[in-house]
C-alpha cells in the first residue's frame, strides 16, 4: 500500500473523502463493475496526457497498466459476463488500489520539483508497492473462469508477466540531481557559498525553474512540508529549513529583485488568507479540548508542561526554543525572568492524560516525556541554514537603499521573514546594517514597503541587543511614531505599536518613548479606535509605559487615562487597561486624573463583577490604590459605589490569593468609612478567610501591584 505519508502531505489540498477508501460492499455485480470502470477511466483521462517532470517512467508505466485494467473492466461491463466471487473480491480491492494510485499520481503532478527530488527514493518505492499489489491481484483474479476475448486475455497475461518481473526503479538522473541539490547544502554547512554558475545550471537548466515566481513557489512548497512534517518522511525538518534557506538565496542570486507589483500584492493577500485558514483550524481544534491544555506559544497540546519563574505554564519544547532565541521575558506576561529554570507541571500533565483517556485520544507521547530531563535544551539551527540566510541577507540589505521601488519592497518583505525566527538571524541582519535602511523605509509612500519595514523592525527588536540599535538610530523612533499615527495600513499602525511595546521592555527606554512627541497620543487613539488586535498592541504598550513613574504626567496630558478607562469595558484588553490604571493611580496626580473620569470607578466595579480572575485582581488593585493616593474625595467615591460590599465579599471567598489580599485591604478602608456598620458585617468573615493578620494591618506591599497583571515588567 502507498504510505500514509503521501496522503498526509496532501491533506491541505483537495483530497478524496473517507468514503473513497472504503470498499463498496452493497453494490450488485453490474454496479460494482460500472463503479470500478468509472474510477479507472477517470484516472486514465486525468493523467495519461499529463507531463511529469519527475517520476516520468514510473508514472507512465503505471498508467499503461491501468489502461489494460480499463479494457478488461469495460469488456466485463459490456459483455455482461458472470464474475465468480473471487473476481468480485479482486474488483473491490482494485477499487481501493485505483484511488490510492490517483493520490500518488496527483502527488507527483502537483508537488514542488525540489520536494519531489528529495522524495525520489520514497515515491519510487510507493510505485513499486502498487506494482506488487497489481501482480497479486492478477494472480488471484480467476482469469480462466471468466469468458474473455482472446486479445483481452493476451493483454492480461502479458501484464501479469510484466508485473511479476517488475523491480524497484529509481531514475538515475533524478537521483544525481538529488545528490547535487544536497551538495549545495553541504557547501553552506562547511562555511562556503556555492558557486553561482553551478546554482544557475541546477535551477534553470536542469530543473527548468526559469523565473522568480517559480522559485518562490518551490520555496512555499518546501515550507508547506515543514508545516506538514510528522516524523514519517525524510528529510528532517532541520534539513528542510536549510534547503529553504538555500533556495531563497538562489532565488535572489539568479532572478534578482524585479517582480510584478500586482503579483506582490496578490501574494501578500494569499499569505493573509492562508494565515486565516490556519487560525480557523486552530480555533476548531479548541472546541473540545480545554484551552489551558494548549501551549500559549505553539498553540499545540502540551506534551511536557513546565512552569517558569512567573508561574506561567508552557510546553517544554516551546519555552526552551523561546529561551534559545535570546528572550529573557515571559512570553505571556512580558515579565522579566529572575531565572530560566523549568519545573515540570505534573498536575497539569496528569489532567491532560486523564482527559485524553476519557475521550479516546492518544497520549503515548505524554507518557514518554517522563524520561526527558529538566535541563532540556533545544538544538540550535543548522549551520547550513544560518549561512544561507546570512548570504541572502547580503543580497537583500543593499536593495533597501539602492534598489528600485519594487526591489526595496521585496527586500523588506524577505528581511521581515528572515527576522521572524532565531536570534542568530536577528543578530546578523542587524550587524549587516539593515536597521538604518529599514528606518528610512518607514516614511515610504509605498504602503507595502512601509508595512514590511515596520514589521521587520518589530521582529528584529525581539533580540535584546537590537533594541539599543533601534533606539540609538537617529530619527528611527520619530518615524515609528509617525507610522503609528499615520501609517498607510492598519497592520503597519498595529505593528508600530507592538514595536514600541517591545522596545519598552527595557526600563530606561520607557521614558524616552513616552517623551517622544505624539507617541502616547497615538497609542491612546489606537486603543480607542483600532480593531481588537490594534487595541491589544496599544494597551500592552501603554501598560509598559505606565510602569515608569516619571511617565504618569505625560500619560495624563496625552489622554491615555481616558482611553484606558474606556477600554475597561472592551473584552480582550480590559485586564491590561485595569493593570495600567492600577499603576497610574499610585501617584496622587494620576489618582486625581482617574477620579475625574466619570466611568472609571463604574468600569472597575463592573470588572470585579464580570471579569476574569486576573481582571478582578487588577480591578480591585486599582480601586485600592485609588483610595490610597486619591485622598478623601477618591475614597468617598469608591466606598459609596453601589454593591461594593457584596463584590468584596464574593472576591474574599472566591478570588485568587492576590485578589483576596487586595480585597481585604479595600474592605478595611470600606469598614473604616462605614464605622463597622452591622449592615456590612459579612466583610469580617471574608477578611478572616483571606488569611490576613489579626492586627488588621494592611500587609500588601507596593511593588506587589504589578505582579498579577496580564502584561507585566519589573519596576527596575
Amino acid at each position: 500500500m502507498a504510505s500514509g505519508a503521501i496522503f498526509s502531505s496532501l491533506r491541505r489540498r483537495r483530497s478524496p473523502s473517507l468514503d473513497a477508501f472504503l470498499a463498496p460492499v452493497d453494490l450488485t455485480d453490474v454496479s460494482l463493475v460500472q463503479t470500478v470502470v468509472s474510477v479507472a477511466s477517470e484516472l486514465v483521462s486525468c493523467f495519461s496526457g499529463r507531463s511529469f517532470f519527475f517520476q516520468r517512467k514510473n508514472s507512465r508505466a503505471f498508467i499503461r497498466k491501468v489502461e489494460v485494467f480499463q479494457l478488461l473492466l469495460e469488456y466485463l461491463r459490456d459483455s455482461g459476463t458472470d464474475i465468480p466471487m473471487t473476481g468480485l473480491v479482486c474488483l473491490k480491492e482494485l477499487y481501493l488500489l485505483l484511488y490510492r494510485s490517483k493520490i500518488l499520481l496527483d502527488y507527483c503532478a502537483q508537488s514542488g520539483r525540489l520536494w519531489l527530488l528529495l522524495q525520489n527514493h520514497s515515491v519510487s518505492g510507493h510505485f513499486h508497492d502498487l506494482n506488487k499489489e497489481i501482480s497479486t491481484l492478477l494472480d488471484v483474479f480467476p482469469t480462466k473462469d471468466v469468458q474473455l476475448s482472446e486479445d483481452i486475455r493476451e493483454q492480461i497475461e502479458l501484464l501479469q508477466k510484466q508485473s511479476r518481473r517488475a523491480e524497484l526503479f529509481i531514475d538515475k538522473k533524478d537521483d544525481e540531481l538529488r545528490t547535487e541539490f544536497l551538495s549545495y547544502l553541504d557547501e553552506f554547512e562547511n562555511g562556503r557559498v556555492p558557486d553561482s554558475a553551478g546554482l544557475r545550471s541546477f535551477f534553470i537548466k536542469k530543473l527548468q525553474i526559469l523565473d522568480a515566481r517559480s522559485c518562490r513557489e518551490e520555496i512555499e512548497s518546501l515550507e508547506e512540508q515543514i508545516i506538514n512534517h510528522e516524523g514519517d518522511v525524510e528529510p528532517t525538518v532541520s534539513v528542510l529549513n536549510g534547503l529553504v534557506a538555500l533556495t531563497r538565496y538562489s532565488r535572489f542570486l539568479l532572478f534578482g529583485f524585479e517582480e510584478d507589483e500586482v503579483e506582490l500584492e496578490n501574494g501578500n493577500q494569499m499569505k493573509k488568507l492562508k494565515k486565516r485558514l490556519i487560525n480557523q483550524e486552530i480555533a476548531e481544534a479548541f472546541v473540545t479540548m480545554p484551552k489551558d491544555f494548549y501551549c500559549p506559544i505553539s498553540l499545540d497540546l502540551m506534551k511536557d508542561p513546565v512552569i517558569i519563574a512567573t508561574g506561567q505554564t508552557y510546553d517544554r519544547s516551546s519555552i526552551s526554543r523561546w529561551f534559545e532565541e535570546g528572550h529573557c521575558t515571559c512570553p505571556k506576561t512580558g515579565q522579566m525572568l529572575a531565572h530560566t529554570k523549568l519545573v515540570r507541571n505534573r498536575a497539569l500533565k496528569n489532567l491532560i492524560m486523564k482527559f485524553c483517556t476519557a475521550h479516546g485520544l492518544p497520549h503515548d507521547s505524554l507518557e514518554a516525556v517522563d524520561a526527558v530531563p529538566d535541563t532540556f535544551s533545544m538544538a540550535s539551527p543548522s549551520k547550513a541554514a544560518l549561512e544561507a540566510n546570512r548570504a541572502t541577507a547580503t543580497l537583500l540589505i543593499p536593495q533597501l537603499e539602492n534598489g528600485s521601488r519594487v526591489a526595496e519592497t521585496i527586500a523588506a518583505r524577505e528581511i521581515r521573514l528572515l527576522a521572524k525566527t532565531g536570534k542568530e538571524n536577528r543578530a546578523f541582519i542587524a550587524e549587516a546594517g539593515a536597521i538604518p535602511r529599514l528606518c528610512k523605509l518607514l516614511s515610504s509612500p509605498n504602503a507595502i514597503a512601509q508595512e514590511n519595514a515596520v514589521t521587520a523592525l518589530l521582529n528584529l527588536s525581539i533580540y535584546e541587543k537590537n533594541k539599543r540599535r533601534i533606539i540609538d538610530e537617529e530619527g528611527c523612533l520619530e518615524s515609528m511614531v509617525d507610522v503609528l499615527r499615520l501609517g498607510h495600513t492598519t497592520e503597519a499602525r498595529e505593528n508600530a505599536a507592538a514595536t514600541l511595546f517591545s522596545l519598552s521592555a527595557v526600563h530606561e527606554y520607557k521614558k524616552i518613548i513616552a517623551d517622544k512627541e505624539g507617541a502616547i497620543e497615538a497609542l491612546a487613539r489606537l486603543l480607542q479606535e483600532g480593531n481588537l488586535r490594534g487595541k491589544k498592541d496599544a494597551v500592552t504598550a501603554l501598560f509598559n509605559l505606565s510602569t515608569h513613574s516619571d511617565n504618569c504626567t505625560r500619560m495624563i496630558e496625552a489622554g491615555a487615562i481616558t482611553a484606558l478607562v474606556g477600554a475597561l469595558r472592551t473584552e480582550g484588553v480590559a485586564e491590561e487597561a485595569a493593570g495600567a490604571l492600577a499603576l497610574i493611580v499610585r501617584q496622587p496626580v494620576g489618582a486625581k486624573a482617574v477620579v475625574k473620569e466619570e466611568e472609571a470607578v463604574a468600569g472597575l466595579m463592573e470588572m470585579m463583577r464580570c471579569g476574569t480572575a486576573r481582571g478582578k485582581e487588577n480591578a480591585v488593585a486599582a480601586l485600592l490604590e485609588l483610595c490610597r493616593s486619591g485622598g478623601a474625595a477618591a475614597t468617598e467615591r469608591v466606598v459609596r459605589a453601589p454593591a461594593l460590599a457584596g463584590l468584596l465579599q464574593t472576591l474574599l471567598f472566591t478570588g485568587t490569593k492576590r485578589a483576596r489580599r487586595k480585597a481585604a485591604s479595600l474592605a478595611r478602608v470600606f469598614q473604616r468609612r462605614e464605622n463597622t456598620s452591622p449592615h456590612y458585617g459579612g466583610l469580617d468573615v471574608g477578611y478572616a478567610y483571606a488569611g490576613n493578620s489579626a492586627t488588621g494591618r494592611d500587609t500588601t506591599f507596593a511593588g506587589d501591584v504589578s505582579v498579577p497583571m496580564s502584561i507585566s515588567v519589573p519596576l527596575l
